[in-house]
């Protein structure tokens, strides 16, 4: 099982995904956890990041680009999560590829660039598609206010310009509430509140069960 956990910058993904994947371990499951963008594993994940700190002139303008070198990303790294997806009963993927399409679909207004998006990585990349999805609804509010701590407690983790844009994320979240809404490409769960881990848990122990 491919279990794709999404939200906007601050959401507590890997906060969900760390207690998510002890509990399934103590559970007796193997689990495995990928994060996206994979920096420091692709040189596309990594030109990602540079661009969104302005180091590579005007390419972080353009969305297009920008979802470009995420799918590629993924794309250097399908044969990893086929190999993760096999090996486990449950990958826990931080960010997948509806994070390209949510942030890229916020950034240009244009469904179509979703479109291409499906075609390109699940369809030409063939990457696996996840068995479920699931979005973390965050307030953009507090998820800025834990992007902004975590800035000031690590040097090495510099807001990009998208984590600094609030109606960015904001129209982000809105795109991630209308994948959902479509069951864009597979199943998902929007979780709010503070009970997201356990019925995370219960679905995916549910699912798995001989």
């Amino acid at each position: 099982m491919i279990v794709s956990v999404e939200g906007i910058d601050g959401a507590g993904k890997n906060t969900l995904v760390t207690g998510l994947s002890g509990s399934l371990a103590r559970r007796g499951m193997s689990v495995t956890r990928m994060t996206f963008p994979a920096y420091g594993d692709t040189v596309f994940a990594d030109f990602a990041d540079q661009a969104l700190h302005g180091q590579l002139g005007d390419t972080a303008t353009s969305a297009w680009a920008m979802a470009l070198l995420f799918a590629l990303d993924r794309r250097d790294r399908r044969q990893a999560i086929v190999e993760a997806a096999r090996s486990s009963d449950v990958l826990i993927v931080d960010r997948y590829v509806a994070s390209n399409a949510a942030y890229s679909w916020a950034r240009t207004g244009d469904r179509e660039i979703v479109d291409w998006i499906e075609r390109t990585e699940f369809g030409q990349f063939d990457l696996p598609k996840p068995d479920l999805q699931v979005c973390l609804a965050t307030s953009v509010e507090v998820a800025a206010s834990r992007a902004a701590s975590r800035e000031q407690a690590d040097a090495s983790r510099i807001r990009d310009v998208y984590e600094k844009d609030g109606s960015l994320q904001a129209r982000t979240l809105a795109a991630y509430a209308e994948l959902a809404e479509q069951s864009w490409v597979s199943p998902w769960l929007m979780l709010t509140g503070g009970d997201g881990a356990q019925v995370l848990e219960s679905w995916i122990v549910e699912a798995v069960a001989p």
